[in-house]
């Protein structure tokens, strides 16, 4: 039998106007089957679930994808798929129009006559918008791991490294401790490089009297987590101070006050005013958090432009930030999951300004 997120998205195919849906991006595929092979193609329709895969996963396929009919594609995916769609009588297929290439689309179009596609919109990214307890618990053990790699990368650095020799150490202790790898490219800016909001790991060398900022995540059972925090190596300037405490406060008033009911805007305003009241607005130019989950970046967006009214079970990330250039910049996030009363906080590590020798 289907899995219940079959289920729901078989209820959603009739009222697109659908008969099926075909699903290959990775994650939304892995998502709805549990399959994790680089290849193959969910058909669902309202009766019936197939995974189109090849001969490299004949023996995985049916181990993970519980509940589908396996089937082994010869040389031609598409004449396979277009001869159980004659086979199950569908007509109208829904497919993923964001994650589909033009050359995909013309070659569906051409292979599936006379069936019409029509697009489906973020159908699945709107059904992994509230996660499950399942989910939940992996991604506590994602930011776990987050947390244990900041710890041990805080015993690692130090004034001579490279920023490209300490986001390796982060990457291979993820790794070591059960993560597939990084949930994105690992962010390590010092010095004046960390007023780059996404100042990816360099050759810089990281020196003293200086902020140094982490942003990184791991991959772990096919969920991402985040984490961002900055400190300082040497001894720390008033400047750095200042705006090390006014992000601080920003971000802890928004983890007091989010709560379900929100919009995305009402979420960013808690950090963005504060940040503006202390004459660094113009310094604080991203959102103030993301959806999290399967990818490092979904619905929903804290930003001056979300409009998605925040659930329970709902995971952003809360992350505020001031950046100066020519001295540097500081951000503060945290993972966190939308309760009914307000918010459960998965990333524990210290917000303290910590100042290594």
């Amino acid at each position: 039998m289907p899995n219940e997120r079959v289920r729901k998205l078989q209820g959603k195919i009739a009222e697109a106007g659908g008969q099926a849906m075909l699903v290959g991006s990775d994650v939304n595929r892995r998502y709805l089957s549990g399959f994790t092979g680089s290849h193959g193609v969910l058909l669902i329709s309202e009766d019936r679930a197939a995974l189109i895969t090849d001969f490299r996963y004949q023996e995985q396929a049916p181990k993970q994808a519980a509940g589908y009919e396996i089937v082994v594609h010869g040389r031609d995916i598409n004449a396979t798929i277009a001869d159980l769609l004659k086979e199950w009588g569908i007509g109208k297929i829904l497919f993923e129009d964001s994650r589909v290439t033009f050359a995909e689309h013309a070659a569906w179009t051409r292979a599936f006559v006379p069936a019409q596609l029509l697009p489906a919109g973020g159908m699945i990214e709107d059904l992994r918008v509230v996660k499950d307890a399942s989910e939940l618990a992996i991604m506590q053990e994602a930011a776990d791991l987050a947390d244990r790699t900041f710890e041990h990368i805080l015993g690692f650095i130090k004034p001579g490294l490279s920023e490209l020799e300490v986001a390796v150490e982060m990457e291979t202790f993820m790794r070591k401790n059960g993560a597939s790898g990084p949930s994105f490219d690992t962010i390590v800016a010092s010095g004046e490089r960390s007023a780059l909001p996404h100042g990816k790991a360099s050759e810089r060398i990281v020196g003293r009297d200086e902020f140094v900022k982490f942003d990184f995540g791991a991959l772990y059972k096919g969920y991402c987590s985040d984490l961002t925090r900055t400190i300082v190596i040497g001894k720390p300037s008033d400047k750095h101070k200042e705006i090390y405490a006014i992000v601080k406060e920003a971000q802890q008033y928004a983890l007091d006050h989010l709560k379900p009911g929100m919009t995305g805007r009402e979420g960013d305003a808690l950090t963005r005013d504060i940040i503006t009241r202390y004459g660094y607005g113009d310094h604080f130019g991203h959102g103030t958090g993301h959806g999290l989950g399967m990818e490092i970046h979904e619905a929903p967006r804290l930003s001056l432009t979300g409009d998605f009214v925040l659930q329970p079970g709902m995971v952003v990330t809360v992350e505020p930030g001031i950046y100066l250039p020519g001295f540097g910049g500081v951000r503060i996030e945290d993972d966190v999951v939308i309760t009914e009363t307000g918010i459960q906080i998965l990333t524990r590590s210290p917000k303290e300004l910590i100042v290594l020798d």
